[in-house]
């Protein structure tokens, strides 16, 4: 291969360098935003928890007062049996003091249900608060590993820049804009090389498609200095070392 081919497949080799570097330092950004949003995840676990509980407990309150106020006309019909006048009236008395009595046995078994719910529901709101301070405990643990890991992923890439800017000076600003818009296209991956199948003269294709390519495309490369790109993928190609023997 002539300097332009050279020199694009060894651009290639330092843009697969910089992009893994910067898929490493996202990657250790990404852990934090991951262990922050469990931690905002479980932060609104234990609020609507909190909510349910101070809901359920105006409820139960609701029913205390009431269980009070039946209380309270308890008492009052059983002075009033003390001073019936007659057995109608008695019995009428009794009946209403009976009915009373099992309306307040039901709002004292509704007020136990809903005290045992929020006892239930606090020590989920306990479990979930420690687990909040695991969970930051955590987070800062893998913030300062970020932080740390970032600062060493920062440095290795401004390297691997800088290794890349100047190769990228050695190759002509046409072959170099090419070069751009295919690795954009592709994730970096804007050279590949031909493949041979078998032992077949005439028989090749891309390296990234794995379209076949014509005999002819293979001769231009091996005689010009040039950008030959895939007529399926538009990939540059450049001759694989077998095929450059």
């Amino acid at each position: 291969m002539g300097p332009v081919l050279d020199g694009l497949v060894k651009l290639q080799s330092v843009e697969n360098r910089l992009r893994a570097a910067k898929a490493k330092l996202t990657r250790c950004r990404r852990a934090v935003i991951i262990q922050e949003n469990q931690v905002r995840s479980l932060q609104s676990a234990f609020e609507a928890k909190k909510e349910e509980i101070q809901l359920t407990q105006v409820q139960c309150d609701r029913l205390e007062l009431e269980l009070k106020s039946k209380d309270e006309a308890i008492n009052k019909l059983r002075a009033s049996l003390n001073n019936a006048r007659t057995n109608k009236e008695y019995a009428a008395l009794l009946t209403q003091l009976n009915t009373t009595k099992a309306d307040n046995s039901k709002l004292e078994t509704q007020i136990l249900g809903l005290m045992k719910d929020i006892e239930t529901d606090q020590a989920e709101c306990n479990r979930i608060k420690q687990e909040i301070d695991e969970q930051k405990q955590q987070l800062e643990q893998i913030r300062k590993k970020s932080e740390s890991l970032a600062i060493e992923y920062q440095a290795e890439i401004e390297q691997i820049q800088t290794e890349w800017d100047s190769l990228a000076k050695t190759i002509p600003t046409v072959h170099l804009e090419i070069f751009k818009r295919v690795a954009e296209t592709y994730d970096g991956q804007a050279v590949v090389a031909i493949e041979q199948h078998g032992n077949r003269s005439d028989a090749f294709s891309c390296g990234g498609c794995f379209m076949g390519i014509t005999a002819e495309c293979v001769n231009l490369l091996l005689t010009r200095d040039d950008i030959i790109r895939c007529p399926n993928c538009t990939r540059i190609l450049v001759l694989g070392a077998e095929e450059r023997k």
